[in-house]
């Protein structure tokens, strides 16, 4: 029986969309043969429209513009309320935050021209979208809710349509459904805290730079806008957050002044505010049969790094590297060998992340203890030690490790 689709992303989200476009584009599987699903496709970016403001906002690697250069979508993200950070400025709350103990990555320093760039979600997408369409993908409206996996095949029930597609990818975040179709679990653990992101303005200028105080009990980033506003990002434990949420603006911008011990002065709330629970996630497994998973399907980490998405750009693209070696092989795009590849290199990947990031959060953000203690006074020395710095740096571009071919 023949198929509809060769694959079939779920999920319209930056990470989906960029996985469909990078397959059609890099690995063989002509455009027309792969179809992204979601409730609701997003309308491609038009610039002759003022897209409205969103609170969620991502710091974008070196690698993440890289893939999004393969994508055919950084033209229009970089066009679009794109704003790159130059430095990196992070203390812990028993230092000032403009003394010698801070510890600064400057761009300049490591021989870059900026050490990543800070843009909207909505914008990622719409930019993406737009690629898609030019590329010939169609982007499908209907929610998923049945996926039979066959021999040769996977049918998925897409709204009151049944499609078959040899690659399900399942993008469709940290809630998926095609992951619980697919029978693949996930361990989750809660970190107690929520997320508060706003846009401020402060006295002070951003300076180009990604601000972020450890508190004792949290983490406080700063993000700089293009228009000099700032996006903040509150981890607070989750009693104190929904305290925060209940007192007046004014006292919410003491409080949060206070946090951010006046690195940039006055703050003033320049939106709504908005929240959202953290915790983590790592899918039992990225594969099964004609599945397989990416991002926060796959895997969700704290926002601390800024790495979530950047690790599911880095997803998509290893996904489409796997999948084009097939095709050239002449390999049907759901075999087992191709996706439990993929499983392998980007699991090692995500799992080091994941767990640098809780090693931050435990022992750094809220750290108490000999162990903690250590660790915070070691942040000067990381400081003055040019190597230390390159590594950290490498690794939050996403220049180390093993990349896939767009992100090179």
């Amino acid at each position: 029986m023949s198929v509809d689709y060769d694959v079939a992303v779920v999920g319209a989200g930056p990470i989906g969309l960029a996985a469909a476009i990078l397959i059609a584009r890099q690995s063989g599987i002509a455009p027309a043969r792969v179809a992204v699903f979601d409730r609701r496709p997003p309308d491609s970016l038009d610039r002759s429209k003022e897209l409205p403001i969103d609170l969620r906002v991502f710091a974008l690697s070196r690698a993440s513009e890289k893939i999004l250069r393969a994508a055919d979508a950084w033209s229009d993200i970089a066009a679009t309320r794109a704003e790159a950070f130059e430095r990196m400025h992070v203390w812990h709350a028993d230092v000032p935050p403009h003394g010698g103990d801070a510890l600064v990555f400057d761009a300049a320093e490591m021989g870059e021209r900026n050490l990543g760039v800070i843009a909207e979600n909505s914008v990622l997408q719409a930019s993406l979208a737009g690629a898609a369409r030019r590329a010939g993908i169609a982007l499908v409206t209907g929610d998923i809710s049945a996926l039979e996996q066959e021999r040769d095949a996977v049918v998925l029930l897409a709204g009151e349509k049944r499609v078959r597609v040899k690659l399900v990818i399942g993008a469709d975040g940290a809630q998926s459904r095609v992951r619980e179709l697919a029978g693949l679990g996930a361990a989750r653990a809660d970190y107690g805290q929520t997320a508060i992101v706003a846009m401020v303005s402060t006295a002070r200028a951003h300076e180009h730079t990604a601000w972020q105080r450890f508190l004792g009990d949290g983490t406080l980033a700063f993000l700089p806008l293009k228009d000099g506003h700032s996006s903040i990002v509150w981890s607070v434990p989750t009693a104190r957050a929904e305290r925060l949420l209940a007192i007046s603006p004014e006292a919410f911008e003491r409080a949060l002044e206070s946090d951010f011990d006046g690195a940039l002065g006055k703050v003033k709330l320049a939106s709504e505010r908005l929240t959202f629970p953290l915790w983590r996630l790592s899918a039992n497994a990225y594969v099964t049969a004609r599945v397989a998973l990416v991002g926060d399907a796959a895997h969700v980490v704290h926002p601390l790094a800024g790495q979530g998405a950047n690790l599911g750009l880095l997803d998509a693209a290893a996904l489409a590297d796997v999948l084009a070696d097939g095709v050239k092989t002449r390999e049907d795009p759901g075999a087992e060998r191709i996706l439990r590849r993929y499983e392998r290199w980007r699991r090692a990947e995500n799992d080091l992340m994941s767990s640098a990031i809780d090693a931050f959060d435990r022992l750094l953000a809220r750290g108490t203890g000999r162990i903690a203690e250590i660790a915070q006074r070691g942040m000067p020395w990381v400081g003055r030690s040019t190597i230390a710095k390159r590594m950290f740096i490498e690794r939050a571009m996403g220049l180390a490790g093993e990349l896939p071919a767009a992100a090179r």
